[in-house]
């Protein structure tokens, strides 16, 4: 961006507050699912959603505490309104035993949804926490992955001084949770045995402990806690405690069992200890928080609601807007020296690629390609207008996006960064979806990232969303499905590139999807292709899906995903080989900005490893950064 020139005559136009036109934060909060609407047309929004807390595991003896429902901060454009989805919180565990294993419930997605399908916000519901142990998919006791995971419940049929069985606790999705605690088989007599708490959106939850052969020979974990958003999103709902999980379940008579997470918003795990009996507890309604663990044959807690939060940044702070800035400058109001252009510069900005899934033998995505943004030189309909005649002579601030990292087992692949000049944003490409929960879908970005995982035949998780028409300017498009089996073949899709989708998955024949293509340019001369998609994997020979074109990485069934190539914002290819060094997923390549301007204006531009100038042999030169800088223009 321009110089702040804030010793000008006018005391400067960035930082200046204008409170007849700028009021405070207007700050909505939905309780429930309806179209909220938003007090002005198109404009840029920032939103809180809280998924619905996971169930409280009900076991035999004992059930681990639900964990609490996602918690997502993010920015989405919406035009007059936003559809909100608040995710239900996941019911208890019922006292079915002995008629067969039971089964953790999960808490219910938050979505928001603002003008098209590349503008959502979606919240993970909380994992439910762990039920009965021997038999059973479930054995032994292990609590349901969600935004925060369920406390891990009975590990196991005990037996006098048994040793240690831990029951594996639920895993969070990150970023939006923690892990669950791990349940126990205590050092003691027979029954001695304690539920894990749910993980909360602020800590893990708590472990089990045991003691050694006596007394009160152990505990249940409590609920992870919250996070109070009340003073950045006014009028939530229970002073604004959000997000903790349930406490575990106590199976006989010993200790009580714990509380919920951060003020019991948290359900409190029931106790069946004769001196303090107590039921299970429920998380408390739109706080996302999770339900208490139980023994047989009582209930557990149901998960709490979830809720959202839209701020309205075009009121947040009273500063002027860069729009307001530029106009202001091309009406002669910023007496800063500066010398308009009188031309039109055209621009290349790519945005860092994203990186790939990967999974343990299974389906994962491919990274999606970073946003393409260009003025001209290269296809329609990806070019976008060309930059503003009211630029001036000054110094601007460019950033070159970095490539996302590679994702895990239960991490998805990381979103590239994203690309600016001036007013001219790309955004990063979406990452490759993993093998774990919510995590199989493909991340949301400039192009969307493939869809990876593992599932129930004949099901498929989706590819990222792409910032693709009708989103003006379009910068990519879509990631590819991925197609999902029990057996041995399960097929993730390719990122989307700029030109083109990212394919989907074949789970019958062939190689995971390949990468979308890119976008040839000439802004620099000869034609360049940038931003393809990486390839997703299918976990049977021949599993590897390609790259597209424009530096979109290959994937590999048995060794490591191929990076995206650095300075095209090529996607990350994705991996399904087993654990172990050197077999990691491809990262995203980085971004690009390049200007182009007629002979009459000079660059200059620093660090000297970032910039690169040159001259066409037509006369126009040309500025290169290949990482963030600083460009100069005079005349």
């Amino acid at each position: 961006m321009p110089r702040n020139k804030s010793g000008s005559a006018n005391g400067g136009i960035i930082g200046k507050r204008n409170l007849a036109s700028f009021g405070k934060n207007v700050v909505t909060v939905v309780t429930s699912t309806s179209t909220s609407p938003v007090s002005s047309s198109t404009k840029e929004v920032n939103v809180l959603a809280v998924a619905g807390g996971g169930g409280g595991g009900q076991g035999s003896p004992m059930g681990g505490g639900g964990g609490a429902g996602g918690v997502v901060q993010q920015d989405i454009t919406v035009c007059g309104s936003a559809s909100v989805v608040i995710g239900a919180g996941a019911p208890g565990g019922s006292p079915a035993f002995p008629s067969g294993p039971l089964t953790y419930n999960t808490g219910c997605n938050t979505t928001v949804t603002g003008i098209d399908s590349a503008n959502v916000v979606t919240a993970c519901g909380g994992g439910g926490g762990g039920a009965r142990g021997p038999g059973g998919p479930l054995a032994p006791g292990k609590g349901g992955p969600g935004g925060s995971g369920g406390g891990g419940g009975n590990p196991g049929s005990g037996t006098s001084n048994p040793g240690v069985f831990p029951a594996t606790a639920g895993c969070g999705v990150p970023g939006q949770g923690n892990n669950g605690g791990a349940g126990a088989h205590g050092l003691g007599p027979p029954g001695r045995e304690f539920g894990g708490g749910g993980g909360g959106h602020g800590a893990v939850g708590g472990s089990a402990a045991q003691n050694q052969n006596t007394a009160p020979f152990g505990s249940a974990g409590a609920g992870g806690a919250g996070t109070d958003f009340s003073p950045s999103y006014p009028g939530l709902p229970n002073s604004g405690v959000l997000a903790a999980g349930g406490g575990g379940g106590n199976a006989s008579p010993g200790t009580c069992s714990a509380d919920g997470g951060s003020s019991n918003t948290g359900g409190r795990g029931a106790s069946s200890n004769p001196s303090s009996p107590r039921s299970a507890g429920n998380g408390v309604a739109n706080t996302g928080s999770g339900g208490g663990g139980a023994a047989h044959p009582n209930n557990s807690g149901n998960g709490g609601s979830g809720v959202v939060a839209i701020k309205e940044l075009n009121k947040a702070s009273g500063v002027w807007s860069m729009q307001s800035q530029f106009s202001a400058k091309s009406q002669g109001t910023w007496p800063d020296g500066s010398v308009a252009l009188g031309v039109s510069l055209d621009y290349l900005v790519v945005a860092g690629g994203g990186g790939g899934g990967k999974s343990c033998s299974r389906a994962a995505g491919g990274g999606g390609a970073g946003g393409y943004r260009a003025s001209g030189y290269g296809p329609s309909p990806l070019r976008g207008s060309a930059t503003p005649v009211n630029l001036t002579t000054g110094s601007y601030a460019i950033t070159v996006g970095a490539g996302g990292a590679t994702g895990s087992y239960a991490v998805r692949g990381v979103q590239g960064n994203e690309s600016t000049f001036s007013t001219i944003t790309s955004a990063g490409g979406g990452g490759g979806g993993s093998e774990q929960g919510c995590v199989k879908a493909g991340g949301p970005g400039g192009s969307g990232g493939g869809a990876g995982g593992a599932g129930p035949a004949g099901t498929s998780a989706n590819g990222g969303c792409g910032n693709q028409p009708p989103v003006s300017p379009p910068q990519g498009n879509h990631g590819g499905n991925s197609n999902l089996s029990n057996g041995p073949t399960s097929a993730g899709g390719g990122g989307g590139g700029a030109t083109g989708v990212g394919t989907p998955g074949n789970k019958c024949s062939g190689p995971g999807g390949p990468g979308g293509a890119g976008a040839p340019n000439d802004i620099l001369g000869p034609s360049t292709t940038y931003a393809g998609g990486g390839g997703g994997v299918r976990n049977d020979s021949p599993g590897a899906g390609s790259g597209g074109s424009g530096g979109g990485g290959n994937a590999s069934i048995d060794g490591c995903g191929s990076a995206g190539t650095a300075n095209t914002g090529g996607g990350g290819g994705a991996s399904a080989a087993e654990p172990g060094p050197s077999k990691a997923a491809g990262a995203g390549g980085s971004g690009i900005v390049i200007i182009r301007g007629p002979s009459a204006i000079t660059f200059a531009g620093s660090p000297c490893a970032a910039f690169t100038g040159s001259t066409h042999p037509g006369g126009d030169k040309i500025a290169k950064f290949t990482a963030s800088g600083t460009l100069t223009i005079s005349k």
